[in-house]
């Protein structure tokens, strides 16, 4: 699908750990200014807490974004343009495969049972560059990348610190030394936890694509764009709200290589508006199919709208819609 993998750094393809590596050091940095906890744990590993002892961000929320996808990427906020919301994130990347699939895309699964965890059992899908040196998803095989790195950054969506077990499986898995590894916690209901989530679009057409059989490697570059909801505490509701932002108000542009009609059809085959579970809120789609993502039509996790733009034929297909008046009646309030 890809070349053959080369060393990053010579002359192969860049290493999203180390690109990713001086955005942590900023993140660091700026942790007072942002709202962050910054800490080790006893054997020298970083954690980074994004939103659960403090207020964290949304500010935070895009640099964690622009970490979880290596380094390859940019997010931006940008103002309403007549959508009727008044903040959207941007979201752009010149080497989107790597980017959203190698790095962002939350494929590693993480646990620990009530034994290991000291009294409750721990799940997380960890996300970000440290999956790419660990590789221990099947993707990286159909990637052809693994990256080498002396420090690595891992992202979990959580509510509390990942017990040593699992800081243990990271580090052994990975290759690292404790003092090279950060671990970012940013649970889904925290400015920066949302915020986090809703930068995900791009990535979310990434692996529709994928799941499609569109060939990766004709994936060229990459831009989006999702309003960003309101945090709510209940967590539920906050990860139905990051989820609605990208079904219903994603907008993506891929610029695509190779045969202009499989541009073409992946334009017409990736909005989320081909799912029959189309055109209600997520948090009541996942009620209704009694919390089992698995009974969820896959076709349904996927932008709203795209474009797809032919290198082949210089041609733009446009395929889906946002629909914004969904978004605003489960969203907004009148005062």
């Amino acid at each position: 699908m890809f070349p053959q993998e080369a060393a990053p750094g010579q002359g192969g393809r860049p290493s999203v750990n180390e690109l990713a590596a001086t955005r942590v050091a900023d993140l660091i940095a700026r942790a007072a200014e942002l709202r962050l906890g910054v800490s080790r744990l006893d054997n020298g590993v970083t954690v980074i807490d994004a939103g659960i002892a403090v207020p964290g961000s949304v500010a935070a929320g895009m640099a964690v974004g622009e970490i979880c996808l290596g380094g390859l990427g940019r997010v931006r906020l940008a103002a309403d343009d007549g959508a009727g919301w008044p903040t959207w994130l941007e979201v752009s990347s010149p080497q989107p495969v790597l980017a959203c699939l190698a790095s962002q895309y939350a494929g590693w699964s993480l646990a620990a049972s009530k034994e290991e965890a000291g009294g409750k059992k721990f799940f997380s899908l960890g996300s970000g560059p440290a999956r790419a040196l660990a590789a221990r998803e099947a993707l990286f095989e159909e990637l052809g990348y693994r990256d080498r790195a002396p420090t690595g950054v891992l992202v979990l969506e959580v509510d509390r610190p990942p017990p040593p077990v699992v800081v243990d499986k990271i580090l052994r898995d990975c290759g690292l030394e404790p003092a090279g590894l950060t671990i970012v916690l940013t649970p889904t209901n925290s400015l920066a936890g949302t915020t986090q989530v809703v930068a995900r679009v791009l990535e979310v057409a990434l692996h529709k694509a994928h799941e499609l059989g569109f060939p990766l490697g004709d994936i060229v570059d990459g831009s989006a764009r999702a309003p960003l909801p309101a945090v709510s505490p209940d967590p539920g509701v906050a990860m139905g709200r990051t989820n609605d932002a990208i079904l219903y108000g994603g907008q993506v542009h891929l610029t695509v290589a190779g045969d202009a009609d499989a541009a073409r059809d992946l334009a017409r085959r990736l909005p989320s508006g081909n799912s029959r579970d189309y055109g209600r809120s997520f948090a009541d789609i996942f009620r209704d199919y009694e919390y089992d993502f698995y009974r969820i039509d896959p076709a349904l996790f996927a932008p709203a709208e795209v474009w797809v733009s032919s290198l082949e034929s210089g041609t733009t297909w446009h395929a889906g819609k946002t629909d914004m008046a969904l978004l605003r009646g489960l969203w907004l309030e009148q005062a």
